[in-house]
C-alpha cells in the first residue's frame, strides 16, 4: 500500500499542486465570504452556532436554556445622533481642583445656556443684563466673577449676578446657598413685578429654587431638599428640561425611601417619556435590590432564573443597552473623575455624572454590584446585530465618542461602545484561505522546487492518509 502511495504520488505533475491548492483557497475563500456575511447579518459565526446547536448535544453537552446569554459578552456598535444636555446633579465649583474644571467646550455650552436661558428676554436688555451676557462668555473665572460684581454694583438686586457668584465664587456649599438665597429673593421680586416679568425670570428663579434644593441636599437636610423639589415639580411641571425629577430620585435614594423612588419612576418611566441613565439604572437597582442579597451565578445556571430574578436580569440589560458604559464605574473597573457640567445621553460623560452619584447607593444594596457583575455583559447577546435595528432603544449612536471627548478632560479615557471581536472561524479561514493562495502563487511560479517540497515533507504515514483521501474523493 505504502509502496503504491509512493508510485501515485510521485506520477503526480505540478499543475496537480497548482490545482489542488487552488482549489483549496477557493473553497476557503467562499467559506471566509459566507462567515463573514452571516457575522455582518447575524453577529455570530455560522460554523460555531452549527457547531453548539447540533454538534454539542450530540457529544453529550447541555446548555441550560434559562441561563443562556446571561453571563456571556459579545459586543456592538450602531449610530444615533443624540443631544448634550446640563447634567441634573453637577453642582461644582473651581475651588475643588484649584483650577478650571471643565473643558473650554464644556464652558461655552454653559455660557449658551445661561444667555440663552435668564438673561432676559425684554425687547430691552437691563444694562445688568448686557453686563451678564459678557460675563458669561468670559472664559476667565475670575473676568466672569469681577463681571458679576459690576453688574451688582450697577443693580444690587440683579439676581443672576448672584447665581454666578454662588455658583464660581463661593468656597463652601452654606456659602453658596447664602448667595443662591440672595438670588432667590430678587429673582422673586423681578418675577412678580408686572413691568419686568418674563419668561426668563421665571427660568431663572426655577434655576435658583433647585440649586438650592441641591444645597440643602449637600449639606444634609435631605428632607427638605426633597420637599422644595416636589413643590418645584408641582408649581412648574412644564419645566422638565431641567430634569429636577432626577435630583428627586437621587434624595430619595439616599434615604432609603425606596417606595417613593418607584412611585418617582412610574410617572417618569414611560414609553413616551425620554430616558437616561438615572432613570433606567435606578429602575435596574429596584429591581436588583429585591433578589441580590440571595442571587448565586452558579444557583442560577443549575436550577434556572426566577420570575423576579429573571425581571431584574431584564432590567439590568435595558439600563446596559442604554448606556453600556456605567457598569465599569459602578464596578470601579474604571477610575471616576469629576463629572462636567454638561452630558451626553447614552455616553461616557452620563455614565460618569451617574455613576459619581449613584455608586453609594448600589453599594448599600446588598449583591446588587454582584448581581450586576454577572449579568451586564450578557446584554450585548441580546442585542440585533447588526444593531442598526437597535432592541429595547434606538441603536446605539456611533458619534458619542467626538462629543464625549470634548466635554471629557484630556486626561480621561473616554468608554467607547464595545465592539464585537471576529469569531475564530472568521480568523481561521481567513488564514487558511491566504496560507493555500499563498501555496497555489508558489507551485505556479516554482513548480519543480515546490513538487521537490512536496515529496521531501510526505513520510509513510502521510502518504497513506493522503491515499485513502484521495480514494474516498474518487480521485
Amino acid at each position: 500500500l505504502s509502496l503504491s502511495a509512493t508510485v501515485f504520488l510521485n506520477t503526480l505533475t505540478p499543475k496537480f499542486y497548482v490545482a489542488l491548492t487552488g482549489t483549496s483557497s477557493l473553497i476557503s475563500g467562499l467559506i471566509l465570504i459566507f462567515e463573514w456575511w452571516y457575522f455582518r447579518k447575524y453577529g455570530t459565526s455560522f460554523i460555531e452556532q452549527v457547531s453548539v446547536s447540533h454538534l454539542r448535544p450530540l457529544l453529550g453537552g447541555v446548555e441550560n436554556s434559562s441561563s443562556t446569554g446571561l453571563f456571556s459578552s459579545v459586543n456592538g456598535d450602531g449610530g444615533r445622533i443624540q443631544q448634550v444636555c446640563r447634567c441634573p446633579l453637577s453642582l461644582w465649583y473651581t475651588w475643588v481642583t484649584g483650577k478650571e474644571p471643565l473643558t473650554y467646550y464644556d464652558m461655552n455650552l454653559s455660557a449658551q445656556d445661561h444667555q440663552t436661558f435668564f438673561t432676559g428676554d425684554t425687547q430691552q436688555l437691563r444694562a445688568e443684563d448686557t453686563i451678564m451676557q459678557k460675563a458669561w462668555r468670559e472664559r476667565n473665572p475670575q473676568a466672569r466673577i469681577r463681571a458679576a460684581h459690576q453688574a451688582i454694583e450697577l443693580n444690587h438686586e440683579c439676581a443672576a449676578a448672584y447665581v454666578l457668584l454662588a455658583e464660581e465664587e463661593a468656597t463652601t456649599i452654606a456659602e453658596a446657598e447664602r448667595l443662591f438665597k440672595k438670588a432667590q429673593k430678587y429673582g422673586e421680586r423681578i418675577h412678580n413685578s408686572q413691568a419686568h416679568g418674563s419668561g426668563k425670570d421665571t427660568n431663572l428663579l426655577v434655576y435658583i429654587k433647585r440649586r438650592l434644593a441641591m444645597c440643602a441636599r449637600k449639606l444634609g437636610r435631605i428632607k427638605e431638599s426633597v420637599k422644595m423639589m416636589r413643590d418645584l415639580m408641582k408649581e412648574y411641571p412644564l419645566l422638565g428640561m431641567l430634569n429636577i425629577h432626577e435630583n428627586l430620585l437621587e434624595a430619595l435614594l439616599e434615604i432609603q425611601a425606596y417606595a417613593d423612588v418607584q412611585a418617582v419612576l412610574a410617572k417618569y418611566d414611560d414609553i413616551s417619556l425620554p430616558k437616561s441613565a438615572t432613570i433606567c439604572y435606578t429602575s435596574a437597582l429596584l429591581k436588583a435590590r429585591a433578589v441580590s442579597d440571595k442571587f448565586s451565578p452558579e444557583a442560577a445556571s443549575r436550577r434556572g432564573l426566577s420570575t423576579a430574578e429573571m425581571n431584574a436580569v431584564e432590567a439590568i440589560h435595558r439600563a446596559v443597552e442604554f448606556n453600556p458604559h456605567v457598569p465599569k464605574y459602578l464596578l470601579e473597573m474604571k477610575s471616576l473623575i469629576l463629572p462636567p457640567e454638561h452630558i451626553l445621553k447614552r455616553g461616557d460623560s452620563e455614565a460618569v455624572a451617574y455613576a459619581f452619584f449613584h455608586l453609594q447607593h448600589w453599594k448599600r444594596a446588598e449583591g446588587a454590584l454582584n448581581l450586576l457583575h454577572c449579568t451586564w455583559e450578557g446584554t450585548f447577546r441580546i442585542i440585533p446585530y447588526p444593531l442598526e435595528k437597535g432592541h429595547l432603544f434606538y441603536p446605539y449612536p456611533g458619534c458619542t465618542e467626538t462629543a464625549d471627548r470634548e466635554l471629557l478632560p484630556s486626561f480621561h479615557e473616554v468608554s467607547v461602545y464595545p465592539k464585537k471581536e471576529l469569531p475564530f472561524f472568521i480568523l481561521f479561514t481567513a488564514g487558511l484561505c491566504s496560507f493555500t493562495a499563498m501555496l497555489a502563487m508558489l507551485t505556479h511560479q516554482f513548480p519543480d522546487l515546490m513538487g521537490v517540497f512536496a515529496k521531501a515533507v510526505s513520510f509513510p504515514q502521510m502518504e497513506r492518509c493522503f491515499f485513502f483521501f484521495l480514494v474516498n474523493v474518487g480521485l
